[in-house]
């Protein structure tokens, strides 16, 4: 896979996994909430922090549609209009979000819905563009953000791999460079089974980019998967508490849980290591001690002439190895020898 430059980093193949905490609609529109938020994720190992600068009615025009989500343990039925509308946030919102990320340290990205979202998000600063999977099908605003030079990520929920690939075309022929595709089910939350970590690799080899994953599972168990399978981003709902009231709080997770998912990566991607088949350096310092030697298996005279009977393989591994059994059988001992002595060419006249 491709890198793709984000701000002074770099995301994809030899790189550290990028760690996105998806604040959303988590901040119920309340900006001190997301203030807070994007304090936690810094202090929880994030890399970035991703929001929703979506306007409600660029889709949404029937008010009467209404969305059922599980909120504080109950089921709540409200308009879809009034759940996004409280949550939208002010291109002056973005700026002042943008620049808490700037003092912790983090990357901040969005999801817009218009061409103006994205010049909203150029203008605050943004380094990184998100495409919903609801508007991958969205052509017109996927070669915006292509023309907005920007890196873009998008995610491919609910797609055909022909969706996907009029998406990628759009943006690569609107002149595009920084792409990275996220395998993503879109249902809240994900099952197990509908995760299908493999399909990362299938992306990347069909699309020639970077592939991450944008989680919607439930724990840390898909993310730390899809980052032995090759994903270079990981992007996971973050909540202050997950019993705060809204639709995306009781499958995001919290502080504790996205620290445990940021360590959990750093010690997979230790572990991943190289292909080389090759004793690592720990194993060296053992193989002396692990490893066997051929030893005499009785009390041995000098002159005597060895047959198997004559030797073991015992521990430690610092004399002749057992694939020196050939060697060693029907040689005379110089000198006479111990029961257990680890065999030495020089033992043999």
């Amino acid at each position: 896979m491709k890198t793709i430059r984000v701000g002074k980093g770099r995301i994809g193949a030899g790189c550290p996994c990028f760690l996105a905490a998806e604040i959303g609609i988590n901040h119920n529109g309340d900006m001190a909430l997301a203030h807070r938020s994007i304090d936690a994720a810094a202090e929880a190992g994030a890399d970035a922090v991703k929001f929703q600068n979506y306007r409600t009615e660029d889709f949404l025009s029937d008010r009467s549609l209404t969305y059922e989500y599980i909120s504080q343990g109950k089921a709540v039925v409200e308009a879809q209009y009034d759940m996004f509308k409280r949550c939208e946030l002010s291109p002056s919102s973005l700026v002042e979000l943008r620049e808490h990320c700037d003092r912790r340290g983090l990357i901040f990205f969005s999801t817009p819905t218009n061409e103006g979202g994205v010049e909203d998000l150029a203008r605050a600063g943004a380094l990184l563009l998100k495409n919903g999977s609801d508007y991958l099908v969205h052509l017109p605003l996927i070669r915006a953000m292509a023309g907005s030079g920007l890196p873009t990520v998008l995610s491919t929920g609910m797609a055909t791999l022909g969706e996907i690939d009029d998406a990628v075309r759009a943006f690569r022929e609107a002149g595009g460079t920084g792409l990275l595709l996220l395998l993503c089910t879109s249902s809240y939350p994900t099952p197990p089974e509908d995760v299908h970590l493999r399909k990362i690799a299938a992306l990347a080899a069909a699309f020639d980019c970077p592939v991450g994953l944008s989680d919607h599972t439930q724990g840390i168990v898909a993310a730390v998967g899809a980052v032995a399978l090759g994903a270079c981003f990981i992007e996971k709902h973050f909540t202050l508490d997950r019993t705060l009231p809204g639709p995306d709080q009781r499958f995001s997770s919290d502080p504790a849980e996205f620290r445990a998912l940021v360590d959990a990566v750093r010690v997979m991607e230790k572990s991943l290591g190289s292909s080389e088949i090759t004793p690592t350096p720990s194993e060296m310092a053992g193989r002396r001690g692990y490893r066997l030697s051929c030893v005499a298996a009785e009390e041995l005279k000098a002159g005597h002439c060895l047959s198997s009977a004559d030797v073991a393989f015992r521990r430690p591994g610092t004399g002749l190895p057992p694939k020196a059994l050939e060697w060693l059988l029907g040689r005379r001992l110089a000198n006479p020898v111990s029961r257990g002595h680890i065999f030495m060419p020089e033992d043999f006249a």
